[in-house]
């Protein structure tokens, strides 16, 4: 008789004593609003630390003196830019491999399922812009009109998974496909209106290192570490270009190779072999009372095949994404946060940003701005026949999106760092128009999140997650074509 692969843990005690101490802390990394407490948690830390008696400090800090590298090929920054312009571009790595999957298999792989989303983000994007430049026009705030563009993601799906079943599975794909077509406008807006001069020499030496990657994605490269090689190299060029340096993540992205090595069935035949392989060597060890797994080389040998196998048949982008996923969401953004969310708020410089133009103009971008937008467009789409409400959605429901879109923060402030440069550490500040950009950001995504839970919530409950479950696999079936599957022939 064959001994069991595995044998279940009996009772709690059977569990080593980390992996107790560790599971709530896994529980807690897989909930999908955790990001977004942890980013809270940040900002929090920011407001209250830049408006105490400690304040100096909270400003020295991100100006704190960096060398990247030695001798003549040192470079010098802060602790600020080296988070802003450096840990971000992974962040946008990350960004870009999302849109990349759902450009070749998700909500964006055919017109049909883009359709809503993009002109939803369409107008998400011009409304907002349109509204804070009405505001500055002429003003020396007028720079920022990107900053009300962008939606956080992260918060917006943070507040809608705080629902549960009362919102349609309909409307969670439709933010989240909004909310990355949103993230590559952000990223051309970046790349084309946010960037210094072009130095065309380093701006050559980014494209070859590009097509570089893509090359390696074709010769069947698929170790993260030779893309990581090319991407640090690739990041300093487009630093130097004077294109902003976080675009780089977006570009090395796009070289990310999505094929699989073998086809479901070799894995499925071949995983079958090395289990019964791994079966066997179990059955000897069993017979033998002095044999020890660390000894079992059929063990080992059945393992390090099944890992292969494992490797093989995982995209390298799906691998990468999901490793990225816990370090962008629990350190990058929240330390973004940190550095960038402390504004002072208290007597005279609160009321003298609130009543400033550039606040005004990002709390009616984000306030009026994105609901407006989204729902206009997604209207003026389906009245045209161009797109269709998805199932479950009502337009209710899709004005309370609409208004989670308002939830700029990250990529708002993000912007507005990038609008209104010339901080001062000296000063222990940054400069009016920043601080007027942040309050109005992180005022109006406040509201906006509050708001759209509220409109949410007092809507009619949702599917059940059988049901919500069903339908979804029902609608992506009925609207993706058999020649929108093609994660496995494109690179």
């Amino acid at each position: 008789m064959a001994t069991p692969l595995a044998t279940p843990m009996s009772s709690g005690d059977s569990v080593p004593l980390v992996e107790r101490l560790l599971a709530p802390f896994r529980q807690f990394a897989h909930t999908a609003s955790s990001g977004g407490v942890v980013l809270l948690a940040a900002t929090a830390v920011a407001l209250a630390w830049a408006n105490s008696p400690w304040a100096a400090s909270y400003h020295h800090l991100w100006e704190t003196p960096i060398t990247l590298g030695a001798g003549g090929w040192a470079a010098r920054t802060t602790l600020h830019h080296l988070i802003n312009d450096g840990l971000m571009a992974v962040f946008f790595f990350l960004v870009g491999l999302e849109i990349k999957r759902e450009v070749l298999a998700g909500e964006l792989a055919s017109v049909r399922r883009a359709a809503l989303p993009m002109v939803g983000a369409l107008g998400g994007m011009v409304v907002p812009a349109a509204l804070y430049a009405l505001v500055n026009a002429g003003g020396p705030g007028a720079p920022g009109w990107g900053v009300p563009m962008a939606t956080d993601i992260a918060f917006a799906l943070g507040v809608l998974a705080l629902l549960g079943d009362r919102v349609p599975v309909g409307l969670k794909v439709f933010l989240a496909a909004l909310a990355i077509v949103d993230d590559i406008g952000a990223v051309l807006v970046i790349a084309v209106f946010y960037s210094g001069g072009v130095a065309w020499g380093a701006l050559g030496t980014a494209a070859a290192l590009v097509a570089l990657a893509a090359l390696a994605n074709l010769a069947g490269v698929r170790r993260p570490g030779a893309y990581a090689a090319v991407g640090v190299a690739l990041w300093a060029a487009v630093l130097l270009s004077g294109v902003h340096a976080t675009v780089a993540g977006v570009l090395l992205a796009m070289t990310i190779p999505v094929r699989t090595r073998i086809a479901e069935g070799t894995f499925l035949r071949e995983a079958e072999r090395v289990l019964h392989d791994f079966d066997a060597a179990a059955q000897c060890s069993s017979a033998d009372p002095r044999a020890t797994v660390l000894g079992n080389a059929g063990h080992h040998t059945a393992l390090e095949e099944l890992e292969r196998l494992s490797d093989a048949a995982q995209p390298p982008l799906i691998r990468m994404e999901h490793a990225l996923h816990g370090v962008v969401a629990f350190a990058i953004m929240p330390l973004f946060a940190l550095a960038n969310a402390g504004v002072t708020l208290g007597g005279d410089a609160l009321r003298a940003a609130a009543a400033h133009p550039v606040t005004l103009g990002a709390l009616l971008g984000l306030l009026v701005g994105k609901p407006v937008g989204i729902v206009g467009f997604s209207w003026a789409a389906v009245r045209l026949g161009w797109a269709s409400l998805p199932h479950g959605v009502t337009w209710r429901s899709l004005a309370g999106a609409g208004v989670l879109g308002g939830i700029g923060f990250t990529m708002a402030l993000f912007i507005a760092g990038l609008a209104f440069p010339g901080a001062d550490g000296a000063a222990g500040g940054a400069s009016p128009l920043l601080d007027a950009a942040k309050v109005g950001v992180l005022a109006a995504s406040t509201v906006a999140g509050v708001a759209g839970w509220l409109l949410l919530r007092a809507g009619p409950r949702g599917q059940s997650a059988v049901e919500a479950r069903r339908d979804l696999d029902a609608l992506v079936a009925g609207a993706a074509p058999a020649a929108d599957h093609r994660t496995t022939e494109a690179g």
